[in-house]
């Protein structure tokens, strides 16, 4: 089960990306609560790549604190922040990200060979992975057919199993719902929050789509939590 600690927590954050243009985000106060679900919104530009790197540890502010589970990235070298990752986030990238010529059951499996915590906390993965399917409406006759042969809608389902095994106290969600049409992104959402709350995992998903905040407990706007700037000379 996930920790009490409030899963991210950003404190007085600054960052500005090298270079004479380089774009600057700075986040003064940003926290979301265990099991809590927050659509944020904002346009392509606006940030939300850069917001998303810093919460994943990919890069580490020059000011303030990102705090994901009780631990502030900072602190922690290049490695430790990708094994701490591997541990503590799920991601749903927007393009899925599968291995394509992998089995549906070996990438719902990959985070389990890089973080042993997490690894302990699926218990029996063949068990686990087959109860995250069925909770997501996936056959297990497709538990050994490649990734790259799948709908779309299947492969994103095999994303959230694979963002979801082993029970990481927060999900990051890129778009995840953009190539799907309305009724489809609605199934896929409620599937998404029943699986949600068996982890007992919270969610922050960035989207441009404003249609999709009644499900969430809230919905915020990028310049509601951020600033950001383009440095001109």
């Amino acid at each position: 089960m996930t920790g009490s600690a409030s899963p991210l927590v950003l404190e007085d954050v600054g960052f500005r990306w090298p270079g004479r243009g380089g774009f600057g985000l700075s986040v003064p106060d940003f926290t979301l609560a265990p099991r809590e679900t927050v659509l944020l919104l904002g346009e392509s530009g606006s940030g939300k790549s850069t917001l998303l790197s810093l919460i994943c540890g990919i890069v580490v502010p020059q000011d303030g604190r990102v705090s994901v589970d009780g631990t502030d990235l900072s602190g922690l070298g290049a490695g430790a922040r990708d094994r701490f990752r591997a541990e503590r986030i799920g991601v749903i990238f927007q393009q899925f990200n599968l291995l394509p010529y992998g089995t549906v059951r070996d990438n719902i499996r990959l985070p389990l060979r890089f973080a042993p915590d997490r690894r302990a906390r699926a218990g029996d993965a063949a068990a686990e992975t087959e109860r995250l399917c069925t909770g997501l409406g996936l056959s297990a006759d497709l538990l050994g057919v490649a990734a790259g042969r799948l709908s779309v809608g299947q492969q994103q389902r095999v994303a959230v199993a694979r963002a979801l095994i082993g029970q990481p106290p927060l999900i990051v969600a890129d778009e995840p719902t953009s190539a799907l049409d309305a009724r489809s992104q609605d199934a896929f959402l409620g599937l998404l929050f029943d699986q949600l709350r068996a982890a007992g995992s919270a969610l922050l998903m960035v989207s441009h789509d404003d249609r999709l905040g009644d499900r969430f407990d809230r919905v915020l706007r990028l310049d509601d939590i951020a600033r950001s700037e383009r440095k001109t000379a």
